[in-house]
């Protein structure tokens, strides 16, 4: 009996183990299959009700795209009963979208578009989102609603990520349609950027805009999304990139890809929804340090609607190790900056942990916690000292006599670090000698060099109680690694690189949208005033190219 009282809960949770494992098999096949963007989650976190049997659910799925709910029961009638949204869909015949409805589960303090009452508010599957791509909420006077054009202005094309014959030839009809002043929003998100929000992103893009011009990163390389800009008129398309700086590298790579396939006048304006930990370019184009959902994605599409064109340099970092004469310099490219010293050695040590353990680097504050440690203990280790004596460095080719340094860092952009502007610094620091120094600018071709004495030191230029020491400003810049090994990075990618040559030269420039600070209510408000509010000074904004309505 003793063995049986053992044996019996065992087994018994085995088999439990074993149908959860097939049901969650069952499931995700279903979902893979379905016509619906499913979402299985354990608790609603609102009052949710079926929209096939009407019954509040608590443990059920949803619809990214449509909103439409359904507890696991229901799934299977729901899939079948419920369209979805239209890829595509044709118009009516005076030009107007035929809307679609979803019954239920209106967003909270929603109001009817024809009472303008408030939806919603009883304790049932009652009212309507009528038209799954305006967003307009009615209660059961739906039928009175004009049935207009409601579409925005970013839900009107389609793509999807497999390119056959039938979708070439519905984007050449789409964009036949739409003419010249037609801007589609193309979004590529990185689920596994920042703090997670990715997945919760990709909802609400999806909600807004056509499902499947919304693309997750971790399913599709963006060589391939970016590939659908050939089929839309050139010059038109613009990215919206949500991550961190290492995304967007990754995708302005995959533009220099089609920059090689003789692609330039398809080339997308780039701009981005910071997800990452540092996220200093998102800073430096005035899209912030970071987002948490404090604006809503409908406000960040106009944003982009409304940002300026600028043009931003790109350079090539090529590393020749010494004592390797038939292998191949490594070469790659640099958005934002090259270090070697304490920064990357901190940079080194939280991706060789964040590699090891991932589930544990999911918050940008532990991200950035995390990298605190790392700092205060090189701070007592001081594994990067005598730098000076183990490097050399030239700027333009001319030698620069280097103080007593642990690090060295090449910027491109004008912050660094998490949003501390490095070369501005507190202002009161000294040129080098001989040499004249200007504004960090996106598109000057420059790039700007400077130092630093220790972890110690960034810290305090972080918290703006010390300046870095300027090396200079050079169109090529050229660092030797005489002896030893030494942590570098690129752009947040660290390794540990021996004996060696890093040349950093130009590559080409990028088109990327500059988000302005927010305008007063007054236009006619004169210079004198205009300097003493808060938007970024003259070198900081990077000129624009084009104006801002030249694709809107």
């Amino acid at each position: 009996w003793t063995s049986v009282a053992v044996m019996v809960p065992v087994i018994i949770t085995l088999w439990c183990s074993a149908q959860r494992s097939k049901r969650k098999t069952h499931m995700k096949d279903f979902f893979r299959k379905s016509k619906h963007g499913w979402h299985y989650t354990d608790l609603f976190n609102k009052p949710t009700y079926c929209c096939v049997c009407a019954q509040h659910i608590l443990q059920g799925a949803f619809c990214d795209c449509c909103g439409v709910c359904a507890d696991e029961r229901c799934l299977r009638p729901a899939d079948r009963s419920l369209p979805c949204k239209e890829i595509m869909a044709p118009a009516r015949a005076d030009g107007a979208a035929e809307h679609s409805w979803v019954r239920g589960n209106v967003p909270l303090a929603s109001y009817c578009a024809v009472c303008k009452q408030q939806c919603g508010s009883q304790p049932k599957l009652c009212d309507y989102r009528y038209g799954v791509w305006c967003q307009t909420t009615v209660h059961d006077c739906m039928d009175n609603v004009e049935d207009a054009n409601q579409w925005t202005w970013e839900t009107r094309w389609t793509v999807v990520p497999s390119l056959n014959a039938m979708v070439v030839f519905v984007f050449w009809q789409l964009a036949s349609t739409c003419g010249s002043g037609w801007t589609p929003v193309l979004v590529l998100a990185n689920t596994r950027s920042g703090n997670n929000m990715g997945e919760a992103l990709l909802g609400e893009f999806r909600t807004l805009l056509n499902p499947v011009q919304v693309f997750d990163l971790t399913e599709l390389n963006p060589s391939k999304a970016l590939q659908l800009c050939t089929l839309l008129p050139p010059g038109s398309v613009r990215v919206l990139v949500c991550g961190g700086d290492g995304t967007v590298g990754w995708v302005l790579d995959a533009i220099d890809t089609m920059k090689l396939k003789g692609q330039d006048q398809f080339i997308p304006r780039v701009t981005i929804l910071p997800l990452g930990t540092g996220n200093d370019l998102s800073n430096t184009l005035g899209w912030g340090a970071g987002y948490a959902g404090e604006i809503p994605v409908e406000q960040v599409l106009r944003n982009i609607l409304d940002a300026e064109v600028v043009k931003m340099d790109r350079w090539k970092v090529q590393v020749a190790s010494k004592g390797v004469y038939f292998r191949k310099p490594k070469v790659l490219s640099m958005n934002n900056y090259f270090s070697v010293g304490p920064d990357a050695l901190m940079a080194l040590n939280f991706h060789t942990h964040r590699e090891k353990t991932p589930s544990f680097f999911s918050s940008r504050i532990i991200n950035k916690a995390v990298y605190f440690l790392y700092g205060t203990k090189d701070c007592l280790v001081q594994e990067c000292k005598d730098l000076d004596k183990r490097i050399e460095l030239e700027l333009d080719g001319e030698r620069v006599a280097l103080p007593s340094l642990e690090g060295i860092i090449v910027c491109n952009i004008g912050y660094w670090g998490g949003g501390c502007r490095l070369w501005e610094g507190m202002g009161d620091e000294p040129c080098p000698p001989h040499q004249h120094v200007v504004s960090c600018r996106l598109d000057d071709g420059l790039l700007e060099v400077v130092g630093v004495f220790g972890s110690f030191h960034c810290a305090q230029i972080q918290v703006k109680l010390a300046n870095p020491v300027r090396l200079g400003q050079a169109h090529t810049v050229r660092l030797v690694l005489k002896s030893s090994k030494m942590p570098m990075q690129v752009d947040g990618e660290p390794w540990a690189q021996g004996p060696c040559t890093v040349t950093i030269m130009h590559k080409t420039q990028a088109l990327m949208l500059y988000h302005s600070a927010e305008q007063t209510d007054d236009d006619d408000e004169d210079d004198s005033s205009a300097s003493e509010t808060e938007s970024p000074t003259p070198h900081d904004s990077p000129r624009p190219t084009e104006p801002a309505s030249a694709h809107a």
